[in-house]
């Protein structure tokens, strides 16, 4: 006695189908999630170029009073837009806005970040005697000349010879590829001559 086979329904096969169509589909989203992530680190990695050449380009300015003297020409040394500054690696487009440094981050000699500073004076402080060291020869040369008052209301004002100015250094620094931009602002005092003390 033979039986005969029972006729195949197909059911293996559209399983099979459902089965490559969830797998295609957890491929297709684990690559944009990967993809997406390194797109967030990449611009992670560019911002956080854009900050430190900010930050060093602050230090370039406040690490010599020539902002204060002229806040336009900042830089401590402009030359042509290829010499180095105080970090090594930061140059100074001296053809146009000489507060203008061009930060090369990886060293192939193509500008990546360009960094704009601004230097505002932001107010005048007297410096009191008592804030003074005594045993400092630069806080001394803000004693001389200043004199006592004794017996008359109101002429003492406890101020020495000499001032701070207060600057207020903000550098904004702009990834060439990506945009990406960060700011920093730094406050510096510059200490002054009472009598010459002045915001440009």
């Amino acid at each position: 006695m033979t039986t005969r086979p029972h006729r195949q329904q197909g059911a293996t096969l559209i399983v099979s189908l459902i089965m490559l169509l969830l797998i295609t589909l957890l491929a297709v989203s684990s690559f944009t999630l990967g993809k997406g992530s390194l797109q967030i680190v990449g611009n992670m990695q560019q911002r956080q170029q854009a900050l430190a050449a900010a930050q060093g380009a602050v230090a370039s300015v406040i690490s010599s009073n020539q902002f204060s003297a002229t806040p336009t020409d900042a830089f401590h040394n402009p030359c042509g837009g290829t010499a180095p500054c105080a970090d090594g690696n930061v140059t100074v487009d001296c053809h146009g806005n000489k507060n203008t440094a061009c930060v090369d981050s990886n060293g192939d000699g193509v500008t990546d970040v360009n960094v704009a500073v601004t230097a505002a004076c932001s107010a005048i402080q007297p410096v009191t005697t008592p804030e003074l060291n005594f045993n400092d020869a630069n806080d001394r040369k803000c004693l001389d000349g200043v004199q006592q008052t004794f017996g008359t209301a109101g002429a003492s004002n406890n101020d020495s010879m000499c001032s701070n100015i207060v600057w207020d250094v903000q550098a904004s620094a702009t990834d060439a590829v990506s945009g990406a931009n960060s700011v920093v602002d730094q406050g510096a005092a510059v200490r002054a001559w009472s009598t010459s003390a002045i915001c440009p």
